[in-house]
């Protein structure tokens, strides 16, 4: 029945987030990660590797550093967006933003932290099976705008392991794109992944290890503002 599947769904649900670090999880200001990330060409060869530095504040935005001097940096937040490289300062264009936006709401954190109780939200238990070795339970995310998630709980540890976006083209062709996620470890008191995969219709687009993270360390607003790259862009003349 969908009552009884919907109550099954959440529940699941509800004991990811507990696993995950519970209050301390829900609650997450910011946070500040280096890695390796690794892109993937159509061949599966590697297209490009590189040490990142991804901060977040939360909910909605985000600064990436592609090298170690922090000359080439993308910013998203809920409606902007700019982007430095040895040229200068850019804004990002308008399909770039709103891209961001649509990969956020259908991210698996940000649906777990802030879209469960959101109206018109249909959650389904969509069975048990392997995955990797592990039992799972997936948990299926309908919203009102059609969008479509799908969420492998691990059994054992409730932590989630996989998590499936499905969406149609312009053309009608069936996308999918799914993001694996593996090695969690303790961090600040939130179970944080490690290692975190991507794959777009079955191949492999890219690849990230992180080396360290750090949890609510009260990362400055203007970190997420265009004058702090005009500033490094002035700075670098």
């Amino acid at each position: 029945m969908p009552a009884q599947s919907a109550a099954k769904a959440r529940a699941i649900l509800d004991q990811a987030i507990d696993a995950l670090g519970g209050p301390v999880y829900l609650r997450l200001r910011d946070s500040e990660c280096t890695a390796r990330l690794a892109g993937f060409e159509r061949s599966g060869a590697i297209g490009g590797l590189g040490e990142v530095h991804i901060l977040r504040q939360l909910p909605d935005k985000n600064r990436t550093e592609y090298d170690l001097h922090g000359d080439i940096v993308t910013i998203y937040t809920a409606d902007k967006g700019w982007s430095l490289d040895r040229g200068g300062v850019e804004e990002v264009p308008a399909s770039d933003i709103a891209a961001y936006q649509e990969q956020l709401k259908n991210d698996a954190n940000f649906i777990l932290r802030y879209r469960l109780n959101e109206p018109g939200l249909v959650l389904r238990y969509d069975g048990s099976e392997v995955v990797d070795l592990k039992q799972v339970d997936w948990v299926e995310i309908g919203d009102s705008q059609g969008r479509q998630v799908r969420i492998a709980v691990d059994r054992s540890s409730h932590f989630p392991v996989r998590f499936v976006v499905i969406s149609r083209e312009s053309d009608g062709a069936r996308t999918e794109m799914m993001t694996t996620y593996s090695n969690y470890r303790p961090v600040n008191g939130i179970q944080t992944a490690f290692q975190v995969s991507r794959f777009r219709n079955g191949q492999q687009v890219s690849q990230v290890f992180y080396n360290s993270c750090k949890y609510n360390t009260g990362l400055a607003d203007d970190l997420f503002t265009r004058v702090s790259l005009d500033k490094h862009f002035t700075k670098k003349k």
